[in-house]
């Protein structure tokens, strides 16, 4: 194993604030399956009030917190549900808090792998395209392979809320073997 200087810390989030949220099972997962070299803190968003511009200089301490967990890791993953051909507006809502007041983006140059649950047969497919949108603005890495789009989510985690599809944790595991080599490959460049 590796020594605590040499791990990957990873900050981990779902746009989704129900209790028995299918993507909070895939964060749960994440824990599970997570490389030796790394470790993951999962952070839950509840809590983060609606954006005002108007408070972005001193932010609610909820908002502080988040920012200061983001600057400590080396990397992010996030685990989006998809509403209305799209990513809810909670994860939008942290994102805008995350990168306010202008010059103070706590995602800048951050690695970040996506992967998302929902009902229906895409898996979250074009709310994690419209998430990647978005890693432009805020000058995010993104890990490009493996996709992970679990469809059927319902199918898939159990009454206690784990994830029980072997296909979907095999890829869980080598989306996470993914960012940590990344995020190894992105530190030796600075």
């Amino acid at each position: 194993m590796d020594d605590g200087e040499n791990r990957i810390r990873i900050f981990g989030f779902t746009g989704s604030l129900r209790k028995a949220s299918y993507n909070k099972a895939l964060l749960r997962a994440s824990v599970e399956l997570m490389p030796p070299n790394a470790e993951i803190e999962i952070f839950d968003l509840e809590g983060i009030p609606p954006f005002n511009q108007d408070l972005e200089g001193q932010p609610p301490d909820r908002v502080k917190e988040f920012k200061a967990k983001i600057r400590a890791a080396d990397a992010i993953l996030i685990a989006t549900p998809e509403y209305n051909y799209s990513i809810p507006g909670v994860l939008k809502n942290a994102l805008d808090w995350a990168s306010r007041p202008y010059g103070d983006n706590a995602w800048d140059g951050k690695p970040v792998a996506v992967m998302g649950a929902s009902v229906g047969m895409l898996g979250s497919a074009r709310a994690q395209y419209h998430l990647r949108q978005c890693f432009v603005f805020l000058n995010m890495y993104p890990v490009n392979q493996p996709e992970v789009m679990v469809p059927f989510a319902a199918d898939k985690v159990d009454q206690t809320g784990r994830l029980t599809d072997d296909a979907a944790r095999k890829k869980i595991q080598e989306l996470l073997a993914s960012l940590v080599s990344w995020t190894r490959k992105l530190k030796k460049g600075t």
